[in-house]
């Protein structure tokens, strides 16, 4: 069992109170997931030629400061690094090949959690409120969000087995549910040169439906294949650098409830997620139908 949650801010005035309108929503998913938290934000671009990649390390006291340093000498480009705790967004504009190389060659241990122009994660164990306390959640800004609380059932307690999961640029999926057919989509993807990081079921779904879209499917052709090939159980929640997606599977046994405003779109597993948005008692509510893709734009 897992939380849900996303936010689509329409009215631009509310787009810096984005986070503190998140909190309540993110914590008030702690009883369906206290193992660990996590959020991706879409906010303000990089730059036409930069992208930013997400960082996290083990070590708390991880000294950013000098793999800023080791960057700019050793590949010529100045990077910038914002530092919140244990994770860091290293802006850069050389090419994701050429950083995820450099990385891995000189700081093995340092994870890449994803990368964009929009797009910075978040994510690390502990309760939804200790996780959004860590890393100032309340206090972030920008167009649209997704966050997930996690009760861990088919895999490890651990940062990297935390939602969201991300794969290419600027996308990431969290999900409420279980797969029964990971695997077979693991080695099937496998074959097709795509790396896994960790054995969880959900990385499993991210990569595959990234994998289609990066084939040329839209993401409505990609989630018809998901239906085909995904097995199991799922509400699935997704951002893309301007929009947000929900799916439920056939059964629709995942829950998921949507509140859409004239100034925000919000989704969660949960109504009392939702309860402290202003005025959504004058929002639509609604449970999303079962196979059926719901898109909301920026």
């Amino acid at each position: 069992m897992c939380g849900i949650v996303g936010l689509l801010v329409k009215n631009p005035k509310l787009r810096p109170m984005i986070g503190e309108l998140m909190m309540p929503m993110l914590i008030g998913m702690t009883e369906r997931g206290p193992d660990s938290a996590g959020l991706a934000i879409f906010s303000e671009s990089a730059g036409k030629d930069s992208r930013k990649f997400s960082l996290y390390a083990a070590d708390e006291d991880f000294n950013w400061q000098k793999l800023g340093h080791d960057f700019t000498t050793h590949l010529g480009s100045q990077g910038k690094i914002d530092v919140k705790v244990n994770h860091a967004v290293l802006t850069t504009n050389l090419e994701p090949g050429t950083v995820k190389v450099w990385l891995k060659e000189h700081y093995p241990n340092v994870h890449l959690l994803s990368v964009g122009q929009l797009m910075d994660v978040y994510k690390d164990t502990g309760t939804p409120a200790e996780v959004a306390e860590r890393y100032g959640f309340g206090k972030m800004s920008g167009t649209h969000l997704v966050g997930h609380t996690r009760m861990a059932t088919e895999s490890a307690v651990t940062p990297a087995h935390a939602h969201p999961f991300t794969a290419g640029e600027d996308w990431c999926l969290v999900h409420n549910g279980s797969l029964s057919n990971p695997n077979s989509l693991r080695r099937m993807l496998q074959h097709q040169g795509i790396a896994f990081e960790t054995d969880n079921d959900t990385e499993a779904a991210c990569r595959f439906l990234e994998w289609r879209m990066r084939e040329g499917d839209d993401l409505h052709t990609a989630l018809q294949k998901g239906f085909e090939e995904l097995d199991g159980f799922f509400t699935l929640l997704m951002g893309t650098k301007d929009q947000l997606a929900l799916v439920r599977d056939a059964f629709a046994c995942k829950p998921a409830i949507v509140a859409e405003h004239d100034d925000y779109v919000a989704i969660a597993s949960e109504y009392r997620s939702l309860a402290q948005l202003p005025d959504v008692k004058n929002a639509k509510l609604f449970e999303p139908m079962p196979e059926e893709l719901y898109i909301w734009k920026v």
